[in-house]
């Protein structure tokens, strides 16, 4: 339900897919949004993104639902299989009844470039929403009149009643505010990128017809795979952990060694491998959970906030989440000292509990030897139809529920 009082004018610094999110759920709400982003242009890099049922039921409530699946895949299952012998593992089954009576938004693989350009039109449509490019923050003050942004580019600053740090993995906000130095790494690294579907050949072109997620464990690396943009592209991402980590040198984690950690992987993840891209490393990092999203007027939000591993598929997701929550809190509470709390006290443990579920699943996904003869004779059992285990992770805070 929108305020009824002045709108607020809210700064969101960031314009990747939680600040578009986060300006577009604010505006929805009834207040003026001001983002800045430092690149010259909006975009997205990277690939492929998985969209659970929590990130599809939070675009549904941004409006962009529609958009979004125009371009996205509902893959029909989820299969882990063992990246040695090739042999399937567990699967979920994503059409079967049992999905839809639990989870009622479809589960969604799309290109982050089409995400982004569904939140991007979304916020460029509304008028509310004004975008500016080239704006690089470098620091923010705040007082009993607003919030005070500061600008590497000659005479530019920016006054708003509250700020939103949407700033991403290494948010120049974050570290004046919360003080706790550079993200973690994990030690492992991706190389990632989606080819033309007709690419893919023999045995990979079986599994890119059939059009499911398909995620190849192995001992410290795997592969993951699944189509984007109606199917006419396939996503593809190798994530292997390096032996020759150093954390002051960019000489690991190279092209080479994603061969030899790769190099006793079943034929069929070798067919794979030479079309995984090599253009561009990935180190991937995380943090810790905090409890300080809000300081005053500014506010944590996305990866300024709770940064994650990938292993649940839940980066963009919680995002979105955090978007929708912030909307809800600025709609009940027209003064951000009330409405920012509500909002972090909705988010932060469920975000904190995702968070460090992702790396405990990751060490799942890497197991060697024993433990991963365990983890595949345990989930072997499974009903495609079961999601118990996992129904935590799709299924996002009651608050959720009702319409902006």
């Amino acid at each position: 339900m929108p305020v009824t009082t002045t709108p607020l004018h809210i700064a969101v610094v960031g314009g990747g897919i939680g600040g578009l999110a986060a300006a577009l759920a604010v505006a929805r709400s009834g207040h003026r949004v001001t983002l800045v982003e430092r690149a010259a242009r909006f975009g997205e890099i990277g690939a492929g993104l998985q969209l659970a049922p929590n990130a599809s039921l939070a675009l549904d409530e941004l409006g962009v639902l529609p958009a979004v699946r125009r371009t996205a895949v509902a893959p029909p299952r989820l299969v882990m299989m063992d990246a040695l012998t090739g042999d399937q593992v567990t699967a979920l089954d994503l059409r079967s009844s049992a999905y839809a009576r639990r989870f009622k938004h479809p589960y969604l693989v799309t290109h982050r470039t089409d995400l982004h350009a569904a939140l991007l039109a979304a916020c460029q449509a509304h008028p509310a929403v004004t975008l500016r490019t080239g704006h690089t923050v470098t620091h923010a003050e705040q007082d009993d009149s607003g919030a005070h942004l500061h600008f590497a580019e000659p005479h530019t600053r920016l006054t708003a009643d509250a700020v939103v740090a949407a700033d991403g993995l290494r948010s120049r906000l974050r570290r004046a505010l919360v003080g706790d130095g550079e993200p973690a790494c994990s030690r492992y690294v991706a190389f990632r990128g989606a080819i033309p579907a007709e690419r893919m050949t023999g045995r990979m072109s079986r599994h890119a017809a059939a059009q499911s997620v398909m995620v190849w464990a192995g001992p410290r690396m795997h592969l993951v795979q699944y189509p984007v943009r109606r199917g006419e592209l396939y996503n593809q991402v190798a994530v292997f952990e390096s032996d020759r980590y150093t954390p002051d040198s960019d000489d690991w984690g190279t092209a080479a060694e994603l061969e030899e950690r790769f190099a006793g992987a079943s034929q069929a993840v070798r067919d794979a491998l030479p079309l995984v891209s090599r253009d561009r490393r990935w180190p991937l990092y995380d943090r810790a959970p905090i409890d300080d999203w809000v300081h005053g007027r500014i506010v944590l939000l996305g990866d300024a906030a709770h940064p994650m591993l990938q292993y649940l598929a839940q980066g963009a997701c919680q995002a979105l989440e955090d978007a929708v929550a912030l909307g809800r809190a600025l709609a009940r509470c027209s003064d951000p000292a009330d409405a920012f709390p509500a909002y972090a006290d909705e988010r932060r443990e469920r975000a904190a509990r995702i968070q460090t579920n992702a790396r405990r699943f990751g060490e799942i996904c890497h197991l060697e030897g024993m433990g991963a003869t365990l983890r595949n004779m345990l989930l072997s059992s499974r009903d495609p139809e079961e999601f118990d285990d996992v129904a935590w992770v799709w299924t996002p805070a009651a608050a959720l529920a009702p319409a902006l």
